[in-house]
């Protein structure tokens, strides 16, 4: 089993170097991820996302501050509940969040140019069948898996 987490700690932060020093943008991996899931969930609430992602709401709040002096996610009250706050990303959120969605697009074709049509489909299915499965562990209560999200 070691060299098989070690296999997915290597792709794992493979991944993060790649996101993270994409088109320039003075983004972290961890605030990708962030931009990512605002965009995915716009009007969500930060509890809501921070839970998502797996973080505790102090550091998801930290870097909800720092994307927001950076001009890339605003914050406002929910009308229904002032305790909430509900995040969006701002158009320039929104424009950091497609130059890294299309330079990982990019990354990731050149990844899969160098394999066969087959190796692509078996890559492809393995890591549907791996999120799924990390899914319903996470689901059922069975022992949580704590790496999932990008911030550890």
């Amino acid at each position: 089993m070691e060299p098989l987490i070690e296999q997915l700690q290597i792709l794992a932060r493979r991944l993060g170097l790649l996101n993270a020093s994409c088109c320039g943008e003075e983004v972290s991996t961890a605030q990708c991820c962030v931009l990512r899931e605002v965009g995915l969930r716009p009007c969500s609430s930060m509890q809501s996302i921070a839970e998502e992602l797996g973080v505790d709401i102090t550091t998801f709040s930290r870097q909800i501050k720092s994307l927001e002096t950076k001009g890339l996610v605003t914050r406002h009250i929910s009308p229904g509940d002032r305790r909430v706050s509900l995040l969006e990303l701002t158009p320039a959120g929104v424009t950091v969040l497609c130059n890294i969605d299309d330079y990982m697009a990019k990354r990731i074709v050149e990844l899969f140019e160098c394999m066969s049509n087959f190796e692509r489909e078996t890559v492809a299915r393995s890591l549907a069948f791996l999120n799924d499965t990390m899914a319903v562990i996470g689901e059922t209560g069975r022992k949580q898996i704590e790496t999932i999200a990008c911030y550890r």
